[in-house]
């Protein structure tokens, strides 16, 4: 039996790690073997590449380089973590897929939407998610929330609020153009909330445990 791939999508301070773990928690008490994962990263080599990515000074790459160094990470991520669970029959949530490069530098970076579809086919066979779940929230809310947490993955939280207005616009373009994949959830609420959409969504979606 191959399993689910899910996506939680949104920008920064969209509270995607927090409900990808209670998420987890209700599908695995239902029977149902998960395994969390996260992009850029999820596998070994994958995270030598985030590192290079989320920490250090907004300029730091050119926004061509970010998204060859993403695609390159993404490769490795799905060969080394995402397929091989997904053969075994596990569902696979996964914070942040394919619709945050669209997003953060299609949208956000003005990179040409034409050529990050050609990467994306090269770096993953054209794989899509079998739902995606996208965290609305207020840039300007989220950058606030995302400011308080500890660490030093803080590059892109350090891009103006207009590159944040923008990646924001790109992925609601996303869900208006799939919105058979794309189920776009309020993330500007109380965690039990957003938790509540997110199991009613795949419930009626998925069909988890039936």
């Amino acid at each position: 039996m191959t399993g689910r791939f899910i996506t939680l999508e949104g920008g920064e301070g969209a509270g995607k790690s927090t409900q990808i773990r209670l998420l987890a928690d209700w599908l695995r008490a239902q029977g149902i073997a998960v395994e969390t994962t996260r992009e850029p990263g999820g596998s070994p080599g994958a995270e030598e590449i985030r590192a290079l990515l989320v920490t250090g000074t907004p300029g730091r790459w050119q926004p061509m380089t970010e998204a060859l160094l993403l695609n390159a990470a993404r490769h490795q991520h799905l060969a080394e973590t995402v397929r091989p669970a997904l053969a075994a029959g596990r569902w696979v949530l996964c914070d942040r897929y394919a619709d945050s490069t669209f997003a953060y530098q299609g949208a956000g970076h003005g990179l040409d939407p034409d050529l990050l579809r050609d990467l994306h086919r090269a770096a993953t066979g054209g794989l899509v998610p079998d739902l995606t779940l996208l965290l609305d929230i207020d840039p300007e809310i989220g950058l606030a929330r995302a400011g308080a947490r500890a660490g030093n993955e803080t590059r892109y939280e350090q891009m103006a609020l207009a590159f944040h207005r923008r990646l924001r616009d790109g992925y609601r373009r996303i869900a208006e153009a799939e919105p058979q994949r794309v189920a776009v959830i309020d993330a500007a609420r109380g965690v039990d909330a957003i938790q509540a959409d997110l199991r009613a969504v795949l419930s009626d979606r998925l069909r988890p445990g039936r």
